[in-house]
């Protein structure tokens, strides 16, 4: 039988695949980022709402709490709009690309919210990452607003994984995830108010097969994959769930090929560019993992 510490690491596996799927239905469901987002959110909260009536959950908590998760939950609407957005500007393996550039965001985000000291490899790894994205930009340039929608969507995307690594000190997944929710629909219905972009007849007229998309990405894409990833957090460090995550870009460029070889098919450049962004992540996590061994060594022998 496999031990927890397998099981949740497989688990992690798991959701990257998903959210690496998450990318597919992006580029399927046709209506534009904002509502997409919305109805996303929308629909996962219902699941959610659900699964805390059933579940008899506890959520009550003080509104200080409410505040911070609230301000996490406008982070995770405004990291999925830039997503979707940049999908919708270039393709699947831009984004996908440029949302590697994640664990280099965490590598300076981590430092500010737990209060350590900026490590010297990591802004060595930092540059190496802006040459890839430069390599990329190269014959990709034609791509720039999803380019810079990418960067941004991984910057958001590193700040609510480091914020949610916090708030799981004092709360569980589930309360986590059902506040921010509500904050990320109620902030994105009051732009649609203001901006007179949304809730009109056209807004609610949806095909059946957008209907359909969107059920699953709400479902098993959102509200199942959400609380869990949050779950997993409690057993993984934020970083290494960012630096994991950072598996999305293969999973789903390769997804993207099978599924839409004519508008996926990129330059070498790309390819080169995207390889040492991940190759830099993944050197990052095994430098962290290896400094972490090391601290907990040191710590053991000073105890006996």
């Amino acid at each position: 039988m496999l031990n927890d510490k397998l099981k949740n690491y497989a688990h992690l596996h798991l959701l990257v695949f998903i959210a690496g799927f998450t990318a597919i239905l992006g580029q399927l469901i046709s209506i534009e980022a904002v509502s997409l987002v919305w109805y996303r959110m929308l629909i996962a909260l219902v699941f959610m709402g659900a699964y805390v009536y059933f579940s008899k959950a506890k959520i009550k908590i003080s509104f200080q709490s409410m505040l911070m998760l609230g301000f996490a939950g406008v982070v995770i609407a405004l990291h999925w709009i830039t997503f979707f957005a940049a999908i919708k500007v270039s393709n699947i393996s831009i984004t996908l690309a440029m949302f590697s550039t994640g664990a280099f965001f965490a590598s300076f985000i981590e430092p500010l919210i737990y209060k350590r000291k900026l490590i010297g490899y990591e802004i060595l790894f930092g540059i190496l990452v802006i040459i890839g994205v430069f390599i990329i930009t190269q014959t990709e340039l034609h791509y720039w607003l999803g380019i810079i929608l990418g960067i941004l969507s991984a910057f958001l995307s590193s700040l609510f994984a480091v914020l949610n690594g916090k708030f799981l000190e004092k709360h569980s997944a589930t309360v986590i995830s059902f506040y921010e929710f509500i904050s990320g629909v109620a902030f994105i219905s009051l732009y649609l108010l203001f901006s007179g972009k949304g809730f009109s007849t056209e807004f609610f007229a949806l095909h059946v097969s957008d209907i359909l998309y969107l059920f699953i990405l709400a479902s098993v894409c959102t509200a199942y994959a959400f609380i869990a990833s949050v779950y997993v957090m409690r057993y993984i460090s934020p970083f290494t769930v960012v630096l994991t995550y950072n598996l999305e870009p293969i999973y789903g460029i390769i997804l993207a090929l099978i599924i839409f070889p004519e508008k996926e098919k990129m330059s070498v450049n790309f390819y080169i560019g995207a390889a040492i962004i991940i190759a830099v992540v993944v050197c990052n996590g095994l430098l962290k993992n290896r400094r972490k061994r090391q601290k907990s060594l040191a710590t053991l022998s000073q105890i006996r």
